[in-house]
């Protein structure tokens, strides 16, 4: 049997060891207000009161890209995303995202980005929402989205909207789910009105990053709903 050599091996241990932690802990100071750029979170839908999720499982169909689902467990690794800006752009560590501008969302655990296209959706026929992007987390300008919101920021008490700039699709579910291999999983679509059903997302568990604080591997604050 091949074994992973031994920095690989402890790179994954780290990496999961981390995963695990913002499963877990919960901050020892006063709650974040605000997302804020490089925070890590999991996002919940509102209505479904499921979680954005993916993994390394591809679709079968359409772009055959890594799919994007929901699942209703919260300390599943695989719901875990970190707030970036646009491709070619940057955003401070720790300033606040305002409401209608565009961002990034990285899966933690295989470093691609959430991501759509004009393709079907496997189950409803609606816009595929895949996870893109190569092992440095860099894809196209179909990973960016605009978090849509009423406030001067994106509140963590207050559900919002994702736009996909390429298409103008909005983030849903679809209210359906999947058979094998992710038996149970929900699906995820882009849909053309924000109006429609189950396009409101809260973030909910997570490490959220404050202004001055040390890198998340130096000193993390965890802080949960």
């Amino acid at each position: 049997m091949a074994f992973p050599t031994i920095p690989g091996a402890l790179t994954s241990i780290l990496s999961m060891l981390f995963i695990i932690i913002l499963s877990t802990q919960t901050s020892q100071g006063s709650k974040a207000e605000f997302v804020t750029c490089g925070s890590i979170l999991k996002l919940i839908n509102s209505d479904l009161r499921l979680r954005l999720h993916s993994h390394d499982v591809k679709y079968g169909s359409g772009s055959g890209q890594q799919s994007v689902t929901a699942v209703d467990v919260s300390d599943d690794y695989n719901s875990h995303w970190m707030v970036k800006a646009p491709m070619a752009e940057s955003c401070k560590r720790g300033a606040p995202i305002k409401c209608n501008t565009n961002i990034r969302l990285q899966h933690v655990a295989t470093k691609k980005n959430l991501h759509s296209h004009y393709f079907s959706s496997p189950l409803s026929g609606n816009q595929e929402v895949s996870c893109y992007g190569d092992e440095d987390g860099e894809g196209d300008s179909g990973d960016h989205w605009a978090v849509v919101c009423n406030n001067d920021y994106w509140r963590r008490d207050t559900p919002v909207k994702f736009r996909h700039l390429d298409t103008g699709a909005f983030l849903a579910g679809s209210g359906r789910t999947f058979g094998r291999p992710i038996s149970g999983q929900g699906e995820i679509v882009g849909v053309s009105s924000q109006y429609g059903a189950y396009t409101d997302w809260q973030a909910k568990e997570g490490l959220f990053i404050h202004p001055g604080e040390l890198l998340p591997h130096q000193h993390p604050v965890h802080s949960e709903l």
